[in-house]
């Protein structure tokens, strides 16, 4: 069965700004090496929709959903925090996003894909309940899980997030939901500077230190999310595909390398064989490097496409 790449123009169209990290030209990065790889030709390519507003209210006060359509500009930007701006093309651009997770969804859940990803920005992983922030406005990876739940009669859906900040909006939104596990890593102290006390119960966060690399990744995945995940069962894998953990990344200090998102994507993967018929979804967070961002997210690819054989 084939795999989906979910993308829009619109998701072009956000720039918050001369020399922001989170640039329109992630997007091309990916889709040039997708090209260059050769792998382009056995994906199956899907516009992303606009999310409407009952499905974001699912994670988002509907009052927060009217806030930023209301603040969205018709010209000029407008700052949400001192990282997150929006231009008159940014409302769509995360309408598009949350569609594009909705989208994925709703495509494996059907049968109609094995898999799919999400090449959208902005992010989502840091925007709260009711709160922007980190360059994100909607949650798109807790929009999905939500969706599947309630549109698909889902019981277990486990988001797994690899971005070298922690996913403290997903963890806000999902904090003791006993259907959603989420299994993380992140450098820590970093960005968001949260995710190390007390988490629930149903959030196996692993702080990796400044300077960590492949060996203490796939400890943390083998040694702590892999058991909880096989405890879970979850019936569809959620990736906050993040890329910003990568040693060329110089906004962060980890130093995963390409092959690192190959091998972790193939850990998931046999999650999902064994619980979720497979089903997976993933969707773009991080990764400011551009050459090692497109590299990286080819190597995530080709194990969601089964092309890695």
């Amino acid at each position: 069965m084939a795999t989906a790449f979910i993308t829009h123009p619109d998701c072009l169209r956000h720039d918050m700004g001369a020399g922001h990290p989170e640039c329109p030209q992630r997007l091309g990065a990916i889709e040039d090496q997708l090209i260059a790889s050769g792998i382009d030709p056995f994906l199956v390519h899907f516009d992303a929709p606009l999310a409407t507003d009952e499905q974001l209210a699912r994670v988002h006060p509907i009052e927060y959903v009217r806030a930023i359509r209301s603040v969205a500009p018709e010209e000029g930007t407008v700052h949400l925090d001192p990282d997150t701006a929006m231009n008159p093309h940014s409302l769509d651009a995360a309408l598009r996003a949350a569609g594009a997770a909705v989208l994925a969804t709703d495509l494996v859940h059907r049968g109609e894909m094995q898999s799919a990803f999400c090449a959208v920005r902005p992010p989502g992983h840091h925007a709260c309940r009711a709160r922007p922030m980190g360059f994100c406005i909607f949650n798109n990876v807790a929009v999905a899980a939500r969706h599947a739940i309630r549109a698909h009669g889902v019981e277990r859906v486990a988001i797994v997030d690899f971005d070298v900040h922690h996913g403290n909006g997903t963890e806000d939104i999902f904090a003791g939901d006993s259907q959603v596990l989420m299994v993380s890593t992140f450098q820590h102290p970093f960005y968001p500077y949260c995710g190390t006390e007390d988490p629930a119960s149903n959030m196996v966060n692993v702080p990796l230190a400044a300077g960590a690399g492949s060996k203490q990744f796939r400890e943390a995945v083998t040694r702590r999310w892999l058991a909880a995940l096989e405890d879970f069962k979850p019936q569809l894998v959620i990736f906050s595909a993040g890329f910003d953990a990568h040693v060329e990344d110089d906004m962060a200090m980890l130093q995963l390398v390409d092959s690192d998102y190959a091998w972790v994507t193939e850990q998931l993967r046999s999650v999902a064989g064994r619980h979720a018929g497979g089903r997976m979804v993933s969707v773009l967070e991080g990764g400011y490097a551009l050459p090692a961002l497109g590299r990286s997210a080819v190597q995530h690819l080709r194990v969601l496409a089964g092309l890695d054989a």
